[in-house]
């Protein structure tokens, strides 16, 4: 993994490794008797994709050791090329989840920018891991930091030890090849963000997130330590919230395990497309399991699932702006007050994708936030335990 600001030379960097494996063919020998050695360099895009392609050709038509060993190179129906030791080096898209990739197999992928790719998890793990599986292949993840998403915990993974590979970082400034000037200048007119992102290939919050990275992340660090402290309550207290579906979003329950005004989140229940019996069914098994308040958003026909669930007294909500800036600002205060602890909570989401609770929580944002329907359960949840006279959050600074 190459975790870099802009200009650093990653794709220099990569050109370079791919000719020397296509080169030296670097594998297990007994992949030699039967498959020729196949190297790809992959991208959101086909452009993208072309930018390693094209470095590497450009280097092996200017040396005179390397540029008699090429014997072809085509541009269709994907860019090329082709040695006389028979390894191949090609150039291809990662789009519509990796489809183009589908059906090939490889001893060395490289995946450019791969922290703006729309569905990572899905594209790595299922599409590229696996086109790599029958010859034991190598892979490299590159890309400038887009905000603290799947690429970011990859890093965590591997810099914590806890998956195999090797990290490396860089900063811009590094590259002796480019202006400093205009760096410098980069730099006194960037953002502190931007700079740290961009220039200095740190992970950083894209900006605008409701919960600040540093808050999940702490956030999921102490989630064990403190779900064996709670465990220990022989009265455990229990908060449940429900968000209901709407056309195009999921229908979420969280249950919240409370004590002295801090919470743990206990149980997430994610899922599309049910009735609303098959819903009220759910509800109702979760207030068996976990006895305690009920909190339901009541918008648009969640006034029906109320009604049927008046044997439990649940607390209806209403999401009018104003009480969503309510809500949303007390999850905010309880992370930055370090009073709330989860873990990742994987769920299936349909088409062979994951949804995850911690990647809503680092995604929703205060201008983008009608399809975060695991933060809004988790607000209800944790408004019983809102107090007007807690600290105030500072003001949202915005542009018009």
């Amino acid at each position: 993994m190459l975790v870099t600001g802009n200009r650093w030379g990653k794709s220099f960097v990569s050109a370079v490794k791919i000719l020397y494996r296509a080169i030296f063919r670097i594998r297990d020998l007994k992949f030699d008797l039967r498959k020729k050695y196949r190297i790809v360099t992959a991208s959101i895009t086909q452009d993208q994709a072309n930018i390693i392609f094209q470095q590497a050709v450009s280097l092996a038509r200017e040396s005179k050791i390397l540029e008699p060993l090429l014997l072809t190179i085509t541009k269709t129906p994907f860019p090329k090329m082709v040695f006389s030791n028979g390894a191949t080096i090609e150039a291809r898209s990662t789009q519509n989840r990796g489809e183009y990739l589908l059906g090939n197999d490889y001893d060395y992928f490289i995946f450019d920018e791969v922290a703006f790719e729309s569905d990572p998890e899905y594209v790595v793990e299922e599409v590229i891991q696996m086109r790599l599986a029958d010859r034991e292949g190598m892979l490299d993840l590159i890309s400038t930091p887009n905000g603290k998403n799947w690429f970011y915990r990859r890093m965590l993974d591997i810099s914590q030890k806890k998956r195999k590979g090797y990290y490396q970082s860089g900063d811009s400034r590094e590259n002796a090849f480019i202006s400093a000037l205009a760096l410098n200048d980069r730099i006194e007119t960037f953002s502190d963000r931007r700079v740290q992102q961009n220039i200095m290939g740190q992970f950083v919050d894209s900006g605008g997130e409701i919960i600040r990275g540093v808050h999940v992340d702490i956030a999921m660090q102490e989630y064990e330590e403190k779900s064996k402290q709670f465990a220990e309550d022989s009265t455990p207290y229990y908060i449940s919230g429900w968000d209901l579906a709407r056309k195009k979003t999921a229908t979420v329950g969280i249950t919240v395990q409370v004590q002295d005004g801090k919470a743990l989140v206990v149980l997430v229940e994610r899922f599309k497309m049910y009735e609303w019996k098959d819903i009220i069914q759910k509800i109702k098994e979760r207030q068996k399991k976990y006895p305690g308040r009920l909190f339901v958003d009541a918008t648009g026909l969640g006034d029906v699932v109320v009604e049927q669930l008046r044997d439990y007294n649940p607390t209806p909500v209403i999401f009018t702006e104003s009480v969503k800036a309510e809500l949303l600002t007390n999850v905010e205060f309880f992370h930055e007050q370090n009073k709330i602890w989860y873990q990742r909570w994987e769920l299936p989401d349909g088409n062979g994708k994951i949804w995850a609770f911690e990647d809503e929580m680092r995604q929703a944002r205060w201008d983008k936030n009608n399809e975060f329907d695991s933060l809004m359960a988790l607000a209800l949840a944790l408004w019983p335990l809102y107090r007007r006279e807690s600290a105030v959050i500072g003001p949202k600074i915005g542009r018009v």
